[in-house]
């Protein structure tokens, strides 16, 4: 198995992660500020498939992908009526799905041995002035001080997760890849818990 498969990654089920009690609220926070409306989105990185199906109830025609066989299948048997399929970042997703006005990335880019590379497969599947939220886990000054002093340091960046987060991105470091695609950072929103300890943080991007 190459050293950036990742198809392993587990899912036992197909609802959402405890993530998202505070991802999607400040998700549909966006879809209001940008007055961004329902169309065809893709979500790259689809895991088990429940954030797609959030987006059908708000109007949006979903498709996407993860690398995770596991999550695909969870995905299929429990919304088949979703366009979603087994492949990643590193794939050419443009040329068989084409482009989209609409785009999400959920807590993806941590994972990704190859950051440039999924930045410009976001780039090409945004349609001209499309829109893409990207999340990650937030990392700042404060926040790793107070894992640090709380002895939490050692399992918040543990290395004995299979698949589990290899780069840690910080506000400026994230900023610089999407820019770097040629994509806009219009904002950053620290989710969940205060926003110097914040657990994620939402990148709401722009196609130049």
């Amino acid at each position: 198995m190459p050293a950036t498969d990742i198809s392993g990654y587990y899912y036992d089920e197909s609802e959402h992660s405890c993530a998202h009690a505070y991802l999607l609220p400040a998700i549909d926070r966006v879809l209001r500020d940008f007055r961004i409306p329902p169309s065809p989105a893709f979500d790259l990185g689809c895991g088990n498939g429940s954030v797609a199906r959030w987006l059908t109830t708000k109007g949006f025609t979903v498709s996407g992908v993860d690398p995770s066989s596991q999550g695909i299948a969870e995905a299929n048997r429990a919304y088949p009526e979703l366009n979603l399929r087994q492949g990643s970042a590193y794939d050419p997703l443009h040329e068989s799905f084409g482009t989209f006005p609409f785009l999400v990335s959920l807590e993806v880019v941590e994972h990704v041995y190859a950051p440039r590379e999924y930045a410009a497969c976001i780039s090409n599947l945004l349609s001209p002035e499309g829109y893409a939220l990207i999340s990650t886990p937030y990392h700042g000054y404060l926040k790793n001080l107070a894992l640090a002093i709380s002895g939490r340091m050692d399992s918040h960046f543990t290395a004995l997760w299979d698949h589990g987060h290899i780069k840690f991105w910080s506000r400026e470091t994230l900023t610089t890849l999407l820019n770097e695609a040629g994509l806009e950072v219009l904002r950053i929103d620290r989710v969940g818990r205060i926003p110097p300890l914040a657990k994620t943080m939402l990148a709401v991007v722009r196609k130049r």
